[in-house]
C-alpha cells in the first residue's frame, strides 16, 4: 500500500469514527479525542506493516545470496 492510499483511508476512517463518536456522545471534545486515537492506532499499524515488510525482505535477501554474490551484484561492470 502506498502513502496516498493510506492517507485517504486514514482520514476516511477518522471521519467515520468522528461521526460515530458524535452520534454516541454529542460532544465535540469526544469526537476530537476518538478521531485522534483512531489516527494514532492507524499510524502504529502502518509503521508495523512497513517494518514487517522490510524485515521480511531483509531476511529473504540474507538467506538467498551469500556475501560474495551480493558484492558482485553491486558492481555494475560485472564480476571482478
Amino acid at each position: 500500500m502506498d502513502l496516498p492510499k493510506f492517507l485517504v483511508g486514514m482520514f476516511t476512517t477518522s471521519f467515520i469514527v468522528a461521526i460515530w463518536a458524535y452520534n454516541e456522545t454529542g460532544s465535540v471534545w469526544a469526537v476530537l479525542g476518538w478521531a485522534i486515537l483512531a489516527m494514532i492506532i492507524l499510524q502504529v499499524g502502518y509503521i508495523g506493516l512497513v517494518v514487517s515488510l522490510i524485515y521480511r525482505r531483509a531476511s529473504k535477501g540474507a538467506d538467498a545470496s551469500p556475501a560474495s554474490t551480493a558484492a558482485n551484484d553491486l558492481n555494475l561492470t560485472g564480476p571482478v
